[in-house]
């Protein structure tokens, strides 16, 4: 089956949009294909401000107005507990609240896990199957290299933007989730964003931070170490530069 296809069974979605290139192409395929789209982004303390600014131009540019969802996942105890299937709990939770959203409209929720994707080793794709919500792009065999060839070819904005995950990864496991963690982490990786670093992590760890970066950032990093440190200092009692070069993504 290919997208088309796909989207001729399929043809009265909700596309759950993250901010991210999988879910933009997705998008892009579901308005150029399907009958009627609707797009809808979920917002609670783990998804970061630039997230949500990022599904408004995207939603902006393929012409699909952007439905927003705000939930609490910091009331919920199975998620905030941090447990290492945190993601399936936390996949729940958000995915249930956008197929209530989805049965108002009487149409399917589609999301953009792709053929790149390992699933056997993430407990939130296995909520997704539970739940019913389809994953197009891994359907129909599009991996992540092919995404952004797409994605540039269509000049999607965040063709070749790197994947970032929800803030919650930053926290270790079984590690209580806080709000101050969380903002803590957006606010000290948005200072990373504005020094041109891109594809990074800040680990929150008893109140110190593990910075981990891609080997582009590591350069970006020597060249500009003391203004670096200097923005994220505030945020964390030290800061711990991790040994480990983290792949491309």
């Amino acid at each position: 089956m290919n997208i088309q296809q796909f989207f001729s069974i399929h043809s009265n979605v909700v596309v759950a949009v993250s901010g991210g290139v999988d879910s933009a192409l997705l998008l892009y395929f579901a308005k150029k294909y399907a009958n009627d789209v609707t797009a809808c982004f979920v917002k609670s303390a783990f998804q970061p401000e630039f997230e949500l600014n990022d599904a408004k131009e995207i939603c902006d540019a393929v012409g699909v107005q952007l439905n927003v969802i705000n939930i609490d996942v910091l009331s919920v105890s199975s998620i905030i507990s941090n447990p290492d299937n945190r993601c399936y709990f936390c996949k729940k939770v958000i995915f249930n609240s956008i197929l209530d959203f989805a049965r108002a409209l009487n149409k399917e929720v589609v999301e953009g896990t792709n053929a790149s994707d390992n699933v056997d080793d993430r407990p939130g794709y296995k909520a997704l199957g539970e739940l019913g919500v389809l994953s197009p792009l891994r359907l129909c065999g599009i991996d992540k290299r092919k995404i952004r060839e797409l994605a540039t070819e269509v000049n999607l904005s965040v063709a070749d933007k790197a994947s970032y995950a929800c803030l919650a990864t930053r926290i270790p496991t079984n590690t209580i989730i806080t709000e101050k963690a969380l903002s803590t982490t957006e606010k000290a990786e948005y200072e990373l964003f504005k020094l041109g670093l891109k594809n990074f992590r800040i680990r929150y760890i008893n109140g110190a931070g593990k910075l981990q970066l891609s080997q582009n950032d590591i350069k970006i990093f020597n060249q500009n170490k003391d203004d670096i440190l200097k923005a994220i200092k505030p945020y964390y009692s030290e800061i711990v530069l991790d040994k480990e070069v983290r792949a491309d993504e």
